[in-house]
């Protein structure tokens, strides 16, 4: 029994709880996906491991969780960067499709009673200083002396 079949198991609160959408979002969101994978797919090209389902639990679950890509890679035995190309397709074709996206900036300003808050939750990768011969070379005769 795969991920999706378990949490279909689940009630209906359960599964928003759990999940995050309710069920019958969860349906027009895997509707979505299917029509935009087919698009993408149409001539050929390598089909991918996760389904649809699978694909989108990923995401709701980055988005609701927090978890790390990491371990999203790890639970759906995929490597970390599929999980980034994953959460990342799925968030752009939801938003292509205008059912999912959020209000502009005009329509938040327009309510007095919304509060707005930025929060960066983006996993950027960790730059580091490239090794050069010279730094490396210092650094052994540094150790010498």
């Amino acid at each position: 029994m795969d991920r999706y079949e378990k949490a279909l198991e689940l009630s209906n609160e359960d599964f928003k709880q759990v999940i995050g959408v309710k069920k019958e979002t969860f349906d027009v969101m895997v509707e979505i996906l299917t029509l935009a994978y087919q698009a993408k797919h149409k001539r050929r090209g390598r089909h991918a491991k996760l389904s649809i389902q699978d694909m989108l639990l990923m995401t709701l679950k980055y988005w609701r969780q927090y978890v790390t890509q990491l371990e999203l890679s790890i639970e759906f035995e995929v490597g970390e960067a599929t999980t980034h190309d994953v959460i990342i397709w799925v968030e752009n074709s939801l938003a292509k499709s205008k059912k999912f996206s959020l209000l502009g900036r005009g329509a938040l300003l327009e309510h007095p009673e919304i509060e707005i808050v930025l929060v960066d939750v983006t996993e950027s990768p960790i730059e580091r200083p490239k090794k050069t011969s010279d730094a490396t070379t210092a650094v052994k005769r540094n150790v010498t002396h």
